[in-house]
């Protein structure tokens, strides 16, 4: 399973950060997620091997044009390299609203079908390899965090369960590491009790625009991954509270009392730059997260890639 940043730069892109757009590949095949699409997120896709036709789904988390601009024309693309496969899109609802006046007055024809699920009244959706859940977060406009949860991972029998209960060999054995509850004479089998799994369900959570990280604390059981916006340093905490927006010190915090053991910190504000003496380094952003946090902590940048693996490590990726 690995995360793609796409996009890791608050409002307006600069010269190496283009705006919010972040990709979630699956851990078999090529099926891949994308949480947010600013504005030339389709372009940045030209740089990567993510492509259109095995994009399963665009979730977005807020309304801010950083964080879907690039909606439209992503759709577009995909009908012109031939997509035919049904896309799920989940968004708050005014997204939908902006979509069809779009395809309306600019004659965007899509040649596969799309599905919306409105964020606002979202259930819990299983689609490819993820089940995928929300909750509400606080910022100037309604904002959302998505978290994905494996659920397909590969069960193994327990070979002392099914002596135990007599189960015999045969195609019983097959069916029980495949389905949930096989029948069995005047009996129902369940799986979990006679299978195992080869590991834990990794769960990722990728969080929109957010001023008060304890609002994931639903979400946050047996996390291992926190993807969260960092837009400030503390020194101007007045200030990302005003506009809805928080801090890494802020989130790393949250992060480290919920024992998450990974934290991506990302949408950084352009004041801060990569080079650690600036006047305003990002730097900063980092060493105030690592002064409450003990766990491994990223700053993500354009392109950089995590692979978190069966046991809940995340690494960056080096190409």
């Amino acid at each position: 399973m690995e995360l793609y940043f796409l996009g890791t730069s608050l409002g307006v892109p600069t010269k190496t950060r283009n705006v919010s757009a972040v990709a979630l590949q699956e851990s078999q095949g090529k099926g891949w997620f994308l949480v947010d699409c600013g504005e030339a997120t389709q372009h940045q896709l030209l740089h990567t091997s993510l492509t259109v036709n095995n994009l399963r789904a665009i979730l977005i988390t807020h309304l801010h044009g950083d964080h879907c601009y690039g909606l439209p024309g992503l759709l577009a693309s995909a009908a012109m390299n031939h997509r035919t496969e049904p896309l799920t899109i989940i968004a708050p609802q005014g997204v939908k609203e902006w979509l069809e006046a779009t395809q309306r007055l600019t004659g965007l024809y899509l040649p596969y079908p799309v599905e919306f699920i409105a964020t606002e009244t979202m259930q819990e959706v299983t689609l490819g390899q993820f089940t995928i859940d929300v909750t509400a977060l606080t910022h100037r406009v309604p904002s959302f965090a998505y978290r994905f949860t494996e659920s397909q991972i590969q069960r193994y029998l327990d070979f002392d369960k099914l002596a135990e209960h007599n189960i015999p060999r045969g195609p019983i054995w097959g069916r029980l590491v495949k389905e949930d509850e096989v029948p069995f004479g005047d009996n129902v089998l369940k799986s979990e009790v006679f299978t195992y799994r080869a590991h834990e369900p990794r769960k990722v959570i990728i969080a929109g625009d957010n001023s008060e990280p304890d609002k994931l604390k639903s979400l946050s059981k047996h996390c291992h991954v926190l993807v969260h916006e960092s837009t400030y340093s503390k020194e101007l905490a007045s200030k990302a509270k005003e506009y809805g927006h928080s801090y890494g010190e802020l989130v790393a915090r949250f992060a480290s009392g919920v024992g998450i053991p990974n934290l991506v910190l990302t949408h950084f504000s352009s004041r801060y730059q990569t080079h650690p003496q600036a006047i305003n380094s990002i730097e900063q952003i980092r060493q105030e997260a690592q002064s409450v946090y003990s766990g491994a902590l990223f700053l993500a940048e354009d392109f950089a890639r995590y692979r978190l693996d069966k046991s809940g490590v995340l690494k960056r990726v080096e190409e």
